[in-house]
């Protein structure tokens, strides 16, 4: 028996790499296609990142470099056509399978459905994007595995604003004190923190390795396996070699300890 009931995953950055190959180039073939001569490198793309959702990512670059289209009548509906065209070159290359779950994930999912532990997903990128995700890693029907899948603009305010994290709570039927997240970022781990998500877990990648992250207990460079043990930067896994339901059952008891 565990002190949690649910697990809540972020999506990019955490289950699976997604940023720098994946949605980078997406946007950089949107704007190729609407013949704009914009271009994210990858240093620049992770400057971008400290702005999350990505029709505020590009209206944040075009504030930040002062850039007007001045034969754009409505620049909102322009950058919203924009991200759409994104997405579908997102969708595009999640469809050749070519960005596969991140180290441990499927271990640890397979781990929780087997304990009766309940899967979320609490998320600012769009409901699509985590389909096509879930439907081409390479394993069969891992979107039902979800019991919410909270995305998008479903929520007033994105990340770092809790409110995708309240709306899975919500939708879950649970409180904060009963569920663990799995995040990957400064403005997930705040978020979640905000909507008194305090049994938290945070897995780097080349994006967020430098991040600081405030009042996690837990960040580890990945969730691991035996072939590719997980290492903790904040926090401990004690004896363990990766990220497991004992590990989680640990933290959650620290945090909210049984009086």
């Amino acid at each position: 028996m565990f002190g949690f009931k649910a697990i809540i995953f972020d999506v990019d950055g955490t289950l699976a790499d997604t940023e720098r190959d994946g949605h980078r180039p997406a946007f950089n073939a949107a704007f190729a296609e609407a013949q704009l001569d914009w271009h994210w490198d990858v240093a620049r793309y992770g400057e971008l990142l400290t702005v999350t959702g990505g029709k505020e990512r590009i209206r944040y670059f075009m504030d930040s470099d002062a850039i007007r289209l001045e034969a754009v009548a409505d620049e909102a509906a322009f950058i919203a056509d924009l991200h759409r065209a994104k997405t579908r070159h997102y969708v595009n290359l999640l469809q050749t399978g070519a960005i596969p779950l991140r180290s441990g994930i499927v271990r640890l999912l397979r781990e929780a459905r087997a304990a009766g532990i309940r899967l979320a997903i609490a998320t600012t990128t769009t409901p699509e994007n985590v389909a096509e995700l879930l439907d081409n890693c390479g394993v069969p029907g891992l979107r039902d595995w979800f019991d919410v899948i909270a995305a998008g603009d479903v929520v007033p305010a994105k990340k770092p604003a809790p409110d995708i994290f309240t709306l899975a709570l919500a939708e879950l039927g649970l409180r904060a004190d009963e569920c663990v997240v799995v995040e990957d970022s400064d403005n997930g781990a705040r978020a979640a923190l905000a909507a008194g998500l305090k049994a938290l877990v945070v897995t780097l990648n080349d994006y967020t390795a430098t991040h600081e992250f405030d009042g996690v207990p837990l960040v580890v460079d990945q969730l691991g396996d035996s072939e590719q043990p997980a290492r903790a930067l904040v926090g401990s896994l004690g004896d363990a070699m990766f990220v497991d339901l004992a590990v989680l059952e640990r933290l959650h008891r620290q945090t909210y300890p049984i009086e």
